[in-house]
C-alpha cells in the first residue's frame, strides 16, 4: 500500500506569533542555565544555595523581567536587519541570524549591568561579590552565547532527527507493522516540543499524526479507502 502524504493544503500551519513565542520561551530558559553557568564559574568556591541566592537576586532586580521583552525586540530588529519584515521563520538558521542581528547579546549586558547595580546597592551581596560579577560579566555573556548556539544547533539536530524518524515512520506503514510506527511516531512526538516550528515540518509530522491517529482509532487496520486518506490529509490546519 503507497502512503498518501502528499497534498495541496495552502493553510498556514504556524505563525509568527507563534514562532516568536516559541523563541522567547525557549531562549528565556537558555539565557537563565546560561547566567547560571556563568555565575558559577566566576564564583566557584560559592555552595549552591549562594550561587542561586545570587542568580535570584539578580533576576528579581530587571534582568529576569528584561529577558522576555529583550528577545521580542531582538527578533523584531534581526528581521528588520535582514530584510525580514514579514512573514514566518523558513528554518533554524534563519532564526538563529535574525538573533545575532537583533543584538540579544548586546540588551543582555545592559540588564546585567542594571541587576548587579542594583543588588550591590542594597547589600544584598557582598560589595566582593558584587564586584567579581561584574568584573567579569563577559564570562556571564559567554555562557549565555554558547548556551544559545548550542540551543539552535540542537534544533537542527532534532529536525534531522525528525526527518528521520518520519522516513522509518513511512516504511514501517508500508510494512503494516504499527508497533514499528508508535515507536517512531512516539520519537517525532518527543522532538517536535524541542524545536521551532516550521511549516514544512509542521505539515508532514500532522499527516502522519492524523493517518496514525486513523490506523489507531481503527484497532490496527491498514485497509483505508481513498475517501479516509483524503480526510485525513485534509484535517491539517
Amino acid at each position: 500500500m503507497e502512503l498518501a502524504l502528499e497534498n495541496n493544503v495552502s493553510n498556514e500551519l504556524v505563525n509568527s506569533k507563534e514562532q516568536n513565542s516559541f523563541l522567547e520561551s525557549t531562549l528565556g530558559k537558555v539565557i537563565n542555565v546560561g547566567l547560571d553557568t556563568g555565575i558559577r564559574a566566576l564564583l566557584p568556591d560559592l555552595i549552591e544555595d549562594q550561587v542561586i541566592d545570587i542568580k535570584d537576586e539578580i533576576l528579581q532586580n530587571g534582568f529576569g523581567a528584561g529577558i522576555k521583552k529583550a528577545i521580542s525586540s531582538a527578533i523584531d530588529l534581526g528581521k528588520s536587519a535582514i530584510g525580514m519584515i514579514t512573514g514566518n521563520f523558513e528554518n533554524v538558521e534563519q532564526a538563529r541570524t535574525v538573533i545575532k542581528s537583533g543584538g540579544l547579546i548586546d540588551t543582555i549586558s545592559d540588564l546585567l549591568d542594571q541587576g548587579i547595580n542594583k543588588i550591590s546597592k542594597s547589600g544584598k551581596i557582598s560589595n566582593s561579590v558584587a564586584s567579581v560579577v561584574k568584573n567579569g560579566k563577559n564570562v556571564i555573556l559567554d555562557a549565555i552565547n554558547d548556551n544559545i548556539e548550542n540551543n539552535f544547533d540542537n534544533q537542527i539536530k532534532s529536525l534531522e532527527f525528525i526527518g528521520k524518524y518520519s522516513s522509518n515512520w513511512k516504511e514501517y506503514y508500508k510494512e503494516q507493522d504499527f508497533a514499528g510506527m508508535e515507536r517512531e511516531y512516539a520519537k517525532i512526538k518527543t522532538k517536535m516540543k524541542e524545536v521551532l516550528p516550521i511549516e514544512n515540518t509542521i505539515r508532514e509530522a500532522r499527516q502522519i499524526e492524523n493517518l496514525h491517529t486513523l490506523i489507531k482509532n481503527k484497532g490496527g487496520d491498514f485497509n483505508l479507502s481513498s475517501e479516509e486518506i483524503e480526510l485525513a490529509n485534509s484535517l491539517i490546519a
